[in-house]
Order: structure tokens, then C-alpha cells, then sequence
């Protein structure tokens, strides 16, 4: 492949991207007649897979694909489409080649799909609601204890429906004796920001590290523009995100933490002490992606310090009382303390009745997303259309 087809094909995809992902081109959308509403959901994806396997054949790491199908089945296996992984074509051609269809993958896939459901229907729908609560108030009045909640909330939230679907879609896959690598590893619930930027989206962020950090770090050798590249990074990830200045700001914040940690930190820090700063850093900088304008977004910040003049207020605790149980879950469902029980457990019986009893509770979560959604009508609510 010479650079003119690379660079044409690069440029088609970033401008499909950018036609559909900004609104700078509504004007488009009207000469092509696009209804309403309309998006093509997991073009995020499909764009980001398109460019890296072009890269990848013109670096001559593959050769071109001459099946058809095969390719298209890459770019559009459903399972993987609306929330990924982002696969390299090299590593679906792996899975593709060692896939083997049993009753086990069925029983693990339909699983790891219920797991995803419960996520987005019991918990992100639930602590969506108390986003919403939050952020539907004059943010010159809120106290902090409402301003801290509204933002814990919108950060799980983030995290179960994009894990949720991505649950769903690695379960499917499972299903058809496809095995998908995990997108999130526990990110939320970890000792150092840079284990959550490592574990969040791990799929995308190797994804950049391959086609757009790494290349650059072999033009340099000087520590400081490597971590600005390293930043850089996290500041294409957050525009991907959203696409808009706040995203960038939210990966920038995040790309500068990881650099100023590992400046600083020189001995590892408690688990506990660890945790905690880490979910602090990951709440501050989270506001910029759950606010639409700087302006607004330093003013909730102003608000979370303080600001407003208000710790709590009857409100905050009203939300509090009614949304302390599902956040202590949702805390509880993001951290590996499950998984590492089972791993711990030495004794053969104890995980055999977590095993049996883990049937019964897979059953009851699919009885329950199953009535909210008929109670609901639905469940469309999506913070990031990627």
C-alpha cells in the first residue's frame, strides 16, 4: 500500500467521524436527509479499527485481507460494535481462528450478558435518576454534599452502562465461541490513577498508545516531551469521548495526573490511602465530562468546594437517605472483592456453593431487568453516543 490509499482512507474515516460525531455539520446531515435522532451507532469504533488496520498494512505488521466476509465480519460483528473492545484485525483473526461453540460458552456467555443487563437496567438507569436530580437544579444553589453525590453518581453511572454494554456484547460473543478480552478492569475502585488510566477503555487507550504515542516517543528523548505526548494522548481520547473542549479538558486533567504521580510517588502508598485520593482525582476531573461548558463546569466545581456558601442542606440529605443503599452497591459492584473471594477461597466446597448460588442470583437479576424495562417502557438512556 503506498501513502496516497493510506491517506485517503485515514481522511474518510476521521471525516465520517467528525460528519456524525460534531455538530458542526447539522448542515450535512439536511442535505442528506438524515431524520432526526438519527446516529450510527459504534462509528466511534468502527473509525478508530478502520485507521489502525490501514496502519497496520501499510506498515506491512498484516497483510491485506482477500476474504470479504472475513473483514466485514470484523467491522460489523454486532457483539462488538456499540461498545467494542477495539480489536486489532490481527487479534479478531486470532479469536476468529480459535473460536469453538460448546454449552459451557453458552452458560458462561448468556452469564457475562445478564451481568451487563443488571449493570445498565438495575444500576446506571437507577443512579442516572439522581444525576439527573442534580444536575436539573440551579447550580448556584446546590450544597456540597448534593454536588459530590450528583458527580459520584454520573461517574458510576458512566462507568455501568459503558461496561454494561460492553458485558453484554463480550456475552454474546461467548455465546457464539467468541472470547473477547474485558474493556474495564475494575478502573474506579483502584490504588494509583494510573491503574485507572490503564484499566478504563483498556482497549482504546492501547489502541492510542500503539498508532499515536508510541511512534512519537521514538522522535524524542527527553522525559518531559514524552509525558506532553503521554498527555497529548489523553487529550485525543477525551475529544473522542465527547468531542467537545470539556472532553479534551477531562483528558488532559487525567494525563497530567498520571505524569505528576509518577514524578512524585516514590514509594507505593497504602491500599486504602491510595483508593481514596484516586476517586477523589477521578471525581474532580469527571465534572468536565459531565458538564457541557468550562463555565459551568468550574461553577459545580465552586459548588462541590463550598462555594455556594451551602455544606447540606434538607435536599442533599433527602437524596442521600433515598440513594445511599444502590451507591454503596454500585461502589461495591465496581471493585474486584468479589473476584478476588473467589480466587482467595482455598476450600474447594466454598466455591462450589458460590458457584450454584451465582445461578439463582443470574436468574433473578434477568427476572428484575426484565420488569424494569417492561415497567419502563424502555431503557435508552446513553450519556456517550460512541
Amino acid at each position: 500500500m503506498s501513502a496516497i490509499p493510506l491517506a485517503s482512507g485515514i481522511i474518510t474515516d476521521l471525516a465520517a467521524l467528525l460528519v456524525f460525531r460534531t455538530d458542526y455539520f447539522s448542515w450535512l446531515h439536511g442535505v442528506m436527509k438524515v431524520p432526526d435522532g438519527f446516529f450510527p451507532v459504534g462509528i466511534s469504533f468502527f473509525s478508530l479499527a478502520a485507521v489502525g488496520t490501514l496502519i497496520d498494512v501499510y506498515k506491512r505488521r498484516i497483510n491485506a485481507e482477500k476474504n470479504i466476509v472475513r473483514f466485514s465480519l470484523y467491522f460489523m460483528f454486532f457483539p462488538r460494535i456499540i461498545m467494542g473492545p477495539l480489536l486489532r484485525y490481527t487479534v479478531f483473526r486470532k479469536i476468529l481462528d480459535s473460536r469453538k461453540e460448546s454449552p459451557e460458552n453458552i452458560g458462561l456467555g448468556l452469564t457475562i450478558f445478564v451481568k451487563g443487563l443488571a449493570k445498565k437496567v438495575i444500576i446506571a438507569d437507577d443512579l442516572y435518576m439522581l444525576f439527573s436530580a442534580v444536575h436539573s437544579q440551579n447550580i448556584k444553589e446546590i450544597s456540597a454534599v448534593t454536588a459530590w453525590l450528583g458527580i459520584t453518581a454520573f461517574i458510576l453511572c458512566l462507568y455501568f452502562n459503558l461496561s454494561g454494554f460492553a458485558d453484554m456484547g463480550r456475552g454474546i460473543a461467548y455465546c457464539f465461541g467468541y472470547h473477547f478480552p474485558q474493556s474495564f478492569n475494575y478502573p474506579l475502585i483502584s490504588t494509583k490513577i494510573k491503574y485507572f488510566a490503564a484499566r478504563w477503555q483498556s482497549q482504546v487507550i492501547q489502541w492510542l498508545r500503539r498508532y499515536v504515542t508510541k511512534p512519537l516517543y521514538r522522535v524524542c528523548s527527553y522525559r518531559w516531551i514524552k509525558e506532553l505526548i503521554f498527555i497529548f494522548g489523553w487529550t485525543l481520547f477525551g475529544i473522542w469521548y465527547t468531542f467537545k473542549i470539556n472532553g479534551a479538558v477531562w483528558g488532559i486533567l487525567i494525563g497530567s495526573a498520571v505524569v505528576i504521580e509518577s514524578r512524585l510517588s516514590k514509594r507505593k502508598p497504602l491500599n486504602i490511602t491510595g483508593i481514596i485520593y484516586t476517586c477523589l482525582i477521578i471525581l474532580i476531573c469527571s465534572v468536565f465530562l459531565a458538564e457541557n461548558s468550562l463555565l459551568h463546569s468550574c461553577r459545580y466545581l465552586l459548588a462541590m468546594m463550598g462555594g455556594n456558601g451551602v455544606i447540606a442542606d434538607a435536599q442533599a440529605f433527602y437524596l442521600l437517605k433515598s440513594y445511599i443503599v444502590l451507591i454503596l452497591v454500585a461502589v461495591y459492584a465496581a471493585s474486584d472483592l468479589f473476584r478476588n473471594l473467589m480466587m482467595r477461597s482455598g476450600r474447594e466446597k466454598v466455591k462450589n456453593v458460590i458457584t450454584a448460588a451465582s445461578t439463582f442470583f443470574v436468574l433473578a437479576a434477568l427476572i428484575i431487568c426484565t420488569a424494569l424495562m417492561s415497567y419502563n417502557g424502555s431503557s435508552e438512556m446513553l450519556l456517550m453516543k460512541l
